[in-house]
């Protein structure tokens, strides 16, 4: 098997290589520091048109291949991993609006969040519910031509910044399967009863914030639920679920990437014993091991991009990337701060940032013990074969 990327999406990659350095690079550290909202680099973002990147062209966004796609995210992520975040959620909103929803929503929310003028991520975690979505408590009730929402979302990415959000809910609880009672309903975040309660805080992943969001009697439209059928919320949160997988397994890989870059570059100006430290062999391990664990985690992950750009289902192969990738982002950003010795956990340098954010992704959009499970299974009843 062969891959490489097209000269349209090489140009791409050194265009975003170039803003990232000349953009968020330089601040990223300072930035995060003092918790300080990347308000010019957002409007960077937006310019570029990159908060349409999972929107068709027909309503007004990029519509990306998921090789480029994927592009965005580890390049972004290289230079600070919060940033990619708040593309991260937004395009995964636009990309389950785009694909399950009405024709009437398509041309009501997709062109003002394709153009970034309107934001938006996915209320799916609750506080007693997260790898299960099945065990939801946020109720939708029907009363005549509206729904009455009441409930809690948590680890709500954009969830003050947002406009519209999605909102997994149950809108028949008595439902057996549990699935075939959960719907997604478009909630107007500018609705009486909607409400960010209050900002969670966290390790790393800092840039975006992280919310809590109570929905009480908050009334919403019965022609906000997507697709305009009840009962299928939890299909159209799964499939984007599935290419937010690649997005997470991108972002992992840039992290790793900055680790890598930051160890090699520390080992060569280092100097110990006359020499620098990248002529010992302790260290030189370290740096072919990173490399080798970085080179195999990026094919991975555009192995799986580009099997989605083929219209395939990619469930096993995203998962695939996704779990060997933050596994190298956590490895990666671990040898690095030892290679720096004492200046890896300074602050003053990156690497205890990526030491921070790699967790992130080990988490997000499905643990890796759910997803080696989840893979596991496919590969017993034959649907993932390797070779």
């Amino acid at each position: 098997m062969h891959f490489e990327f097209t000269e349209e999406q090489q140009d791409f990659r050194a265009a975003l290589r170039a803003m990232v350095d000349r953009e968020i690079v330089p601040v990223a550290v300072e930035w995060e520091r003092t918790g300080r909202y990347p308000t010019e680099i957002v409007a960077h973002l937006r310019a570029m048109g990159l908060f349409g990147m999972t929107t068709p062209p027909e309503y007004g966004g990029l519509g990306l291949d998921f090789v480029s796609f994927a592009l965005v995210y580890e390049e972004i992520s290289r230079g600070w991993m919060g940033i990619a975040g708040i593309l991260g959620s937004h395009n995964l909103a636009c990309w389950i609006i785009a694909r399950h929803g009405t024709e009437e929503q398509k041309r009501k929310f997709l062109p003002r969040l394709a153009s970034g003028e309107h934001r938006t991520g996915i209320g799916l975690t609750e506080p007693g519910a997260g790898t299960d979505l099945q065990g939801i408590s946020t109720r939708a009730r029907l009363d005549g031509d509206h729904y009455i929402v009441n409930g809690t979302k948590t680890w709500i990415t954009n969830a003050r910044h947002a406009d519209v959000l999605p909102v997994l809910v149950k809108t028949d609880p008595s439902s057996t399967p549990a699935h075939r009672g959960i719907s997604l309903l478009l909630v107007d975040t500018a609705s009486p009863g909607f409400s960010v309660s209050r900002d969670l805080g966290k390790l790393g992943y800092k840039g975006t914030e992280s919310c809590e969001v109570v929905l009480e009697d908050v009334v919403v439209p019965a022609s906000a639920l997507l697709g305009g059928v009840e009962g299928r919320g939890m299909q159209q949160a799964l499939s984007g679920l599935e290419i937010g997988r690649i997005n997470v397994a991108a972002r992992a890989v840039g992290v790793a990437q900055a680790a890598y870059d930051a160890a090699l570059r520390y080992s060569r100006e280092r100097h110990a014993f006359g020499q620098p430290i990248a002529n010992f062999q302790a260290i030189q391990l370290k740096l072919a091991d990173l490399a080798t664990r970085l080179q195999a985690a990026r094919l991975l992950t555009y192995w799986a991009a580009a099997k989605a750009d083929s219209g395939e289902r990619v469930d096993s192969e995203a998962g695939m990337a996704k779990y060997f990738a933050s596994e190298t982002a956590l490895a990666a950003s671990l040898e690095s701060m030892r290679i720096h010795g004492g200046y890896g956990y300074s602050t003053e340098f990156p690497v205890e940032r990526y030491y921070r954010d790699a967790p992130l992704m080990a988490i997000g959009e499905g643990t890796n013990d759910i997803l080696r499970i989840g893979i596991a299974k496919a590969l017993v009843n034959g649907a993932c074969t390797i070779g």
